[in-house]
């Protein structure tokens, strides 16, 4: 057994806010009040110290199988439980992706034996070519926890609109990256002053929004539960908005990086600042934490995109991919950039990086419930530090966070009961 003493016990679905103890026996929670004795139960110290729920991140790259070299199932789960996650849920752009049930339960029963719980994702179409469906039927008897074509959009309505139908019929969500090719001249960088300085055309803004629109009227029209993945542009809040008051069941994920970066950061970070969507202006950025604040972004997730060092080294002009790691970084960048302001209280955030998405997903997690799964996530809301190299445990440190100051620190993780991660502490 193991009983955490002491800890500001914050979960987002009960409400509760206090110090408290809790009790945990094999995987599960057994008792949580104010002063809880067991002789036979270790005991960790959480004086001073927030446990939330075991974060979730639903929208994680692990590049696993065909891109070992950036990132492996064991090297991402070992990057996600350094930073407080007990859950993620990886895209299905791998090679090859993952568009039948062989490769989806390869994924599956390599990830079995990894310290926290990897979910995966299966694609929409076939080859993620976005012109025939896969067998969506089968893929869901399989186990995938949802669909998407995450890192390129389905540009075809004909066959979004029949996509989501299907995926309503099986009670599952659709996750979209929404950049339409057609208004993209190059990817990676904000179409604008910056984009013209390096001499590239930049990704439009209207890229994002005109097929937002599109697939939250496609959603209306069928009542499928979508998912706006990596949300760059003010404008889309905006839509957004609009469309979950006509009733859309339409969900929206923002990074931590388009809620603390903008396409100014892409003249110093260079190609660790190119990620799809772009990096936009200071006003798209103070949007995207208007939409956080009112609820119309449901979650915060990473959307880690480990790349190799070599790769981003070709530059933003010669080819360097877009994306960035975030899994490790993930909460601190958070609360700094919107608690330490005074935009959002820490239970705000909390809330939407453990029950928004497991509510999206419809996983009987994020919350901390006597009878429920012990996925914890314990932290230092005050720990000040700076982001080095030597954090990362991802196999790739692509990242423009290198040298930031933040403010607060994951000191544990449990999964399933277990630590899984400790940083610089001990159990009694």
């Amino acid at each position: 057994m193991l009983l955490i003493k002491n800890g500001r016990v914050i979960d987002p679905k009960t409400k509760t806010n206090a110090i408290l103890d809790i009790l945990i026996d094999e995987d599960k929670i057994i008792k949580i009040d104010e002063h809880i004795e067991e002789e036979n139960a270790d005991v960790l110290d959480a004086t001073n110290l927030i446990v939330a729920p075991g974060l979730i991140d639903n929208h994680v790259h692990f590049r696993d199988p065909g891109f070992t070299h950036k990132e492996t199932l064991e090297t991402g789960a070992n990057a996600a439980k350094a930073g407080g996650f007990t859950t993620v849920v990886c895209m299905g752009n791998t090679k090859p992706c993952v568009d039948n049930v062989e490769v989806l339960q390869d994924i599956q029963k390599r990830a079995e034996s990894l310290p926290i719980h990897v979910l995966q994702t299966a694609n929409v179409t076939l080859g993620m070519k976005g012109k025939e469906l896969t067998n969506m039927v089968s893929l869901k008897e399989a186990g995938t926890i949802g669909f998407t074509d995450d890192g390129v959009p389905i540009s075809d309505p004909k066959v979004m609109l029949e996509a989501m139908r299907v995926a309503k019929s099986l009670n599952m969500p659709i996750s979209l990256h929404e950049e339409d090719p057609a208004l993209v001249g190059s990817a990676g960088v904000n179409a604008g002053p910056i984009a013209d300085s390096l001499g590239i055309a930049g990704a439009s803004h209207l890229a994002e929004e005109t097929i937002t629109a599109r697939d939250c009227l496609l959603a209306k029209e069928t009542g499928c539960r979508i998912d706006i993945q990596h949300l760059s542009s003010g404008t889309s809040v905006d839509i957004i908005r609009f469309m979950k008051n006509l009733g859309v069941d339409v969900w929206t994920e923002v990074t931590p990086q388009h809620l603390t970066l903008t396409e100014e950061d892409v003249l110093t970070q260079g190609a660790n600042a190119k990620v799809n969507p772009p990096l936009r202006s200071e006003t798209d950025r103070m949007k995207l934490i208007e939409g956080l604040v009112d609820g119309t972004i449901d979650m915060i997730v990473t959307d880690h995109a480990p790349h190799a060092r070599e790769e981003k080294d070709k530059g933003i002009v010669h080819g360097a991919p877009s994306g960035m790691i975030g899994l490790e970084t993930s909460l601190a960048l958070s609360l700094t950039a919107l608690v330490e302001p005074g935009f959002m209280k820490v239970e705000d955030v909390i809330e939407k990086m453990t029950l928004k998405p497991a509510e999206f997903y419809r996983m009987d997690k994020g919350t901390i419930t006597v009878g429920k799964d012990a996925d914890l996530c314990i932290f230092d809301e005050n720990e000040q530090w700076i982001i080095s190299e030597a954090d990362f445990h991802s196999k790739s440190h692509n990242s423009p966070f290198i040298g930031r100051r933040v403010k607060g620190r994951v000191r544990y993780t449990i999964c399933g009961g277990k630590i899984v991660y400790s940083h610089n502490q001990e159990v009694a």
